[in-house]
């Protein structure tokens, strides 16, 4: 058989390219690894000095309540006129803009999205909105890589590749998880395995979590108390637990896809003013509730360690639950993960608790069951019961509990597909494409 020089060529050519993609994704990496670090701090910042403005108002009456509520208005409002003035784009969570640009569905947005997602996302959340960190985060890192890519002139194919490294090295930023960060790029963003990008999500990953805790430290997002090995009887428990978990991801999904609707009814309100009127609304919770606002991590490590009580818990939870929906309809940058970490947990203490009631001999720990149901709600709203799985463990440094999330994500999955509820980035990419096509027709 002759041998083909053209072949040996084409190889050549294949791991130069290779190579060079896996020399820019450490780049992107670490870029993006430092401005998710310092969108991290500048949040936590945000959250400090709204805690301290609400302190000093409640020494000031009525005054006092119309600050609170005028500061978070404002900050809502100026967010979402950022958005709309520059970047239609940088609207909610960005993941699923980012899953549309990889589909080809459309193309990628201009750089200016980014530091609209990062002042936005600022205001927005440290506003008291109930989004999260990681939606901005993936979606900067994408952006990040779209710019290098432009500037390289690279060709779609390579800046695809890139594109999905930078929004992994995003999510990995966000919650101090490198290897939740690979799994959500393949198992979400492009749902196969891709030699290619994995390769490049692995550079970007290697240099993005090294930079982030220079600036953040290396510790677990949460702290949990040392767990049990669940018994063998309680097994039906997290199962159970797996199916309440797929029940309120369907009620969810449904909830925040009718609350965007309902505001998209509004056409002729214009989109400042319905951000503001959000920001307003939950300045007035902050101003009596200030625990319950913001991103949630707070709420989530006292869900992890069990420092809630039944009462209090149920009423949280049923706020949590329409804040986050409401929070996405503003139409801000802000991402839907953190908020679901949140639910899942409450929910979990909530059903670990009523079991050691229910069961008193089998020792049952309910901060465990408030882990597991952080993944298994995770799972039934987004559908991805690997990524929940090992962010879950990342973030809390405990692996103690793999085989009950396995069960409690396998009910939480199989609930909502056997009702026909579709993932929720699903539903979102469809309102991605019809803003998309708005935008093209003005």
């Amino acid at each position: 058989m002759d041998h083909n020089p053209d072949d040996d060529r084409q190889v050549a050519d294949e791991r130069r390219s290779l190579l060079g993609l896996a020399a820019m994704a450490l780049i992107i990496g670490a870029a993006t690894g430092c401005v998710g670090a310092i969108f991290r701090l500048l949040l936590a910042h945000a959250d400090r000095l709204r805690d301290a403005m609400i302190a000093w108002a409640h020494g000031h009456a009525i005054w006092g309540f119309l600050t609170v509520v005028g500061a978070c208005g404002v900050a809502t409002l100026v967010a979402a006129w950022m958005v709309r003035q520059f970047s239609p784009h940088a609207s909610g969570s960005g993941i699923p803009h980012v899953e549309a640009v990889l589909r080809e569905e459309i193309p990628p947005a201009p750089f200016r999205l980014v530091p609209v997602k990062f002042f936005g996302g600022i205001l927005a959340i440290g506003s008291g909105l109930a989004l999260g960190r990681e939606g901005p985060t993936v979606q900067m890192g994408a952006g990040i890589a779209v710019f290098a890519a432009r500037v390289c002139r690279l060709c779609w194919a390579d800046s695809r590749v890139l594109l999905a490294a930078g929004a992994g090295a995003g999510l990995a930023t966000a919650f101090n998880a490198p290897i939740a960060g690979l799994v959500f790029v393949l198992e979400e963003l492009v749902q196969r395995f891709e030699h290619r990008v994995a390769v490049a999500a692995l550079a970007a990953l290697a240099t993005a979590i090294p930079v982030a805790r220079l600036l953040l430290g290396d510790a677990p997002d949460f702290q949990v108390a040392p767990l049990s090995y669940p018994s063998a009887e309680s097994a039906p428990l997290f199962l159970a637990l797996g199916g309440i978990a797929g029940l309120l991801a369907v009620a969810y999904n449904r909830t925040l896809l009718a609350t965007i609707a309902f505001r998209d009814r509004f056409g002729g309100l214009p989109i400042e003013l319905r951000a503001g009127l959000i920001g307003a609304s939950v300045g007035m919770l902050a101003w009596f509730a200030p625990e319950l606002v913001g991103g949630g991590d707070q709420i989530t490590q006292r869900a992890l360690i069990g420092h809630e009580s039944v009462g209090i818990l149920g009423g949280a939870f049923l706020i949590r639950f329409g804040l986050g929906a409401l929070s996405y309809a503003a139409g801000t940058p802000g991402g839907l993960f953190a908020p679901l970490l949140v639910l899942g947990a409450q929910s979990g203490l909530l059903f670990g608790a009523a079991c050691r009631l229910a069961f008193p001999a089998l020792s049952i720990q309910p901060e465990a069951f408030a882990l597991v149901g952080m993944a298994a709600l995770f799972t039934g709203v987004v559908r991805e019961p690997v990524t929940g799985i090992v962010l879950v463990a990342e973030m809390t440094g405990n692996v103690t509990m793999l085989l009950p999330m396995l069960g409690a994500c396998f009910m939480a999955m199989l609930l909502p597909m056997l009702l026909g509820n579709a993932p929720i980035y699903d539903s979102l990419r469809e309102h991605t494409l019809r803003l998309e096509r708005q935008i093209r027709q003005r």
